[in-house]
């Protein structure tokens, strides 16, 4: 009996010791975290694609859905037409505190290839620059660094840039495209 009451004495001091009550606090969303709430909502997208100098561009149209998951990741769905192909997108983009730096991933239904983005939000704080490495389009087995940025031209209306590194070191624009806010998801701002 002396054995009993010894081990339900320990639980209870186990259970209510100032170390078990001490539960770590969950960090917070930091003001990095607003910046995905401009993404929110129902967008439709106009784009032009530029294969190379010697190939004519290629207009395209698409939309995207997106939301946040919690306070820290937007999620935003893509989908369109690329010259008849149908694509799907799905990016993921948050704010790692640790790292100071955004954080995403990219994945498509014409590759298999997991783009992992790092990035940073200029000095004006409306452009959102993410960098990743990915498959080369212009030398087949080769991997190059890709910049896509974000710019917030108003609360309704972004542009997007895509560019990869070139063999020179230079930025190679393949498409740009702007992105305008459905009716029915238009900010109040």
């Amino acid at each position: 009996m002396k054995n009993l009451v010894c081990a339900i004495a320990a639980w209870v001091a186990f259970c209510f010791s100032p170390i078990q009550a001490q539960e770590p606090e969950l960090p917070g969303a930091q003001k990095e975290h607003e910046l995905l709430g401009r993404f929110v909502g129902e967008w439709t997208s106009t784009s032009k694609i530029v294969a190379s100098d010697e190939q004519p561009s290629m207009e395209c149209s698409g939309s995207m859905r997106s939301k946040m998951l919690g306070e820290f990741w937007v999620i935003n769905e893509m989908s369109g037409d690329m010259g008849g192909a149908e694509f799907k997108a799905i990016q993921t983009i948050g704010f790692d505190a640790s790292k100071e730096k955004y954080v995403g991933t990219w994945v498509d239904s014409m590759m298999n290839h997991l783009w992992h983005y790092e990035g940073r939000v200029d000095a004006t704080g409306k452009k959102l620059v993410l960098l990743a490495e990915g498959p080369n389009f212009m030398a087949e087995g080769k991997l190059t660094t890709f910049r896509d940025s974000y710019e917030f031209v108003n609360a309704d209306t972004f542009i997007t840039t895509s560019e990869m590194m070139g063999d020179d070191g230079k930025w190679l624009t393949f498409m740009t495209a702007e992105a305008t806010r459905n009716a029915a998801t238009k900010s109040a701002d």
